[in-house]
């Protein structure tokens, strides 16, 4: 868990933002991209990305500005890379104005059933992120999209290092 606000803001910045490169990939067409009829779409997995903040960080009482958790799926990427965006900055400047090392030790009911700490709850939600990132790297390859290295060169970035891709 976090022990300071400083090491949530510095571990943030890296996951949010390779969670935007793969954001700023999606299309139109993408977006209902999906394993079969029964899973979500590419769409959807990025948005539920996007309204988890309000809906998990409103437990801490922080109020999540851009979205609300029910809100629809947007039709665009443009809307969803917005949105993503929006989320991001919301969550990082309520914690800089509202939030010390201390509050991280403060203890909230979640889901009606667990106590987290604060610092938990920001770990959990990069963790769901990035599960959910993983998820949309494979409905964005079967899309036909570029994938976007996260922590190291993807398949399709092998050759901007002057190397090829590894064996499959």
């Amino acid at each position: 868990m976090y022990t300071s606000i400083k090491e949530f803001e510095t571990d943030f910045a890296q996951e949010s933002g390779n969670t935007q490169k793969l954001m700023n990939e999606l299309t139109d067409a993408s977006l209902k991209q999906a394993v079969d009829k029964d899973h979500r779409t590419l769409g959807r997995m990025a948005w539920h990305i996007i309204t988890t903040y309000p809906e998990m960080m409103g437990a801490t009482d922080l109020k999540i500005t851009g979205v609300k958790h029910d809100d629809p799926v947007p039709k665009t990427a443009a809307e969803i890379k917005k949105a993503y965006e929006s989320v991001t900055k919301s969550l990082r400047e309520q914690i800089a104005a509202t939030w010390n090392d201390s509050t991280l030790k403060v203890v909230d009911k979640m889901y009606g059933a667990y106590e987290w700490p604060r610092a938990l709850t920001l770990q959990i939600l990069i963790r769901h992120e990035v599960h959910h990132r993983a998820q949309m790297t494979v409905l964005m390859r079967q899309a036909g999209l570029k994938v976007p290295g996260v922590y190291g060169p993807s398949h399709d970035e092998w050759g901007a290092y002057g190397q090829k891709p590894p064996e499959v």
